[in-house]
């Protein structure tokens, strides 16, 4: 039977403060549903102009519900949440806002550009049509029925929807679920060049990929708490390795065939974790080169090595301890 691979929880790692502008808040937001269920428990998040941020979580950790609270969905049982300085359901507040939901619908007896226009009425300073057109990827099925567009087609035009206003804020949950390939990273592209131009992304997604490419600062939350906070490369590194050696930003991942015991392994400077499944080990050392130097020292027999950096999977599970 496989080891199972324990990795130490990380404490919560503060970004260092930016002087990029605020855009949204939760600030010390605890929220209590009335069955008793903590969902968010005294959380602090700050969503900043120009970037994308990852908000990552197993099911149930109270992703939905920051991001409900933000949206003015739903009210904090204790603490704020600021939108652009406002209130979420302020008017003004909304205007600046764009929402595409996983489990969003649109008339399907109305036409794409139908829709586009008519989302487009609601702003004050909306974008361009043929710019939402162009932004959603949804060139030459204008005329098309939504009800009659395939699953990965409707999504894009929801995309356009929550594009349609030329918001300052956008939030995007599972955005590409149902999108081949090439319009997933066709998507990617687009809302890479919205955070260039200013945009705020807020991305909920299941695809880890998604959140290591775009996103420029990744948010893990587990039982209502945020656990992790850093770079794609941060989180990938805080996930692998022991509190008192946070700073390291040189992780790696080894695999290999080796008669040493864990024990004797952890004892090799550099190594934070070392774990056997099968016949293989996995070693996570922040000193790659000189690690195996050691275990050839202490191992002749030692083969089939395989060094790798940490994947953005790994340090999910290790932070909100979902091993498997």
């Amino acid at each position: 039977m496989s080891a199972v691979l324990e990795l130490p929880r990380a404490d919560v790692v503060p970004v260092p403060s930016r002087s990029v502008e605020a855009v949204a808040s939760l600030n010390h937001v605890t929220k209590r549903f009335p069955n008793g269920v903590v969902a968010l428990d005294n959380l602090c998040l700050t969503l900043r102009r120009g970037e994308v941020v990852a908000l990552l979580g197993p099911n149930g950790a109270g992703k939905s519900t920051a991001v409900k609270l933000l949206m003015g969905l739903s009210s904090p049982t204790s603490g704020t949440v600021n939108i652009f300085g406002a209130d979420p359901r302020n008017h003004s507040a909304r205007m600046r806002t764009g929402v595409m939901l996983q489990v969003g619908k649109a008339p399907e007896m109305l036409r794409v550009r139908e829709h586009i226009e008519l989302f487009r009425g609601y702003y004050p300073s909306p974008m361009a049509y043929a710019d939402v057109i162009k932004v959603a990827g949804l060139e030459g099925i204008e005329s098309r029925f939504f009800g009659q567009l395939s699953g990965g087609q409707k999504q894009r035009v929801l995309f356009a929807l929550a594009l349609a206003g030329d918001p300052d804020l956008i939030f995007l949950d599972e955005p590409t679920v149902g999108l081949d390939i090439k319009s997933r990273r066709g998507m990617w592209a687009q809302i890479e060049l919205l955070a260039n131009r200013g945009k705020t992304v807020l991305l909920t997604t299941h695809y880890l990929e998604e959140a290591d490419s775009l996103a420029r600062r990744i948010v893990v939350i587990d039982k209502g708490r945020i656990v992790c906070e850093g770079t794609p490369a941060e989180v990938k590194s805080l996930g692998s390795v022991n509190p008192g050696a946070l700073n390291s930003r040189s992780i790696k991942i080894i695999r290999c065939a080796t008669t040493i015991p864990t024990h004797a392994l952890l004892n090799i400077p550099g190594v934070a974790s070392a774990t056997v499944s099968g016949e293989f080990t996995t070693i996570f050392t922040s000193q790659a080169e000189s690690t195996i130097r050691e275990i050839l020292a202490l191992d002749p027999s030692l083969h089939s090595i395989d060094v790798q950096s940490p994947k953005l999977e790994d340090a999910f599970l290790a932070l909100t301890g979902e091993h498997e």
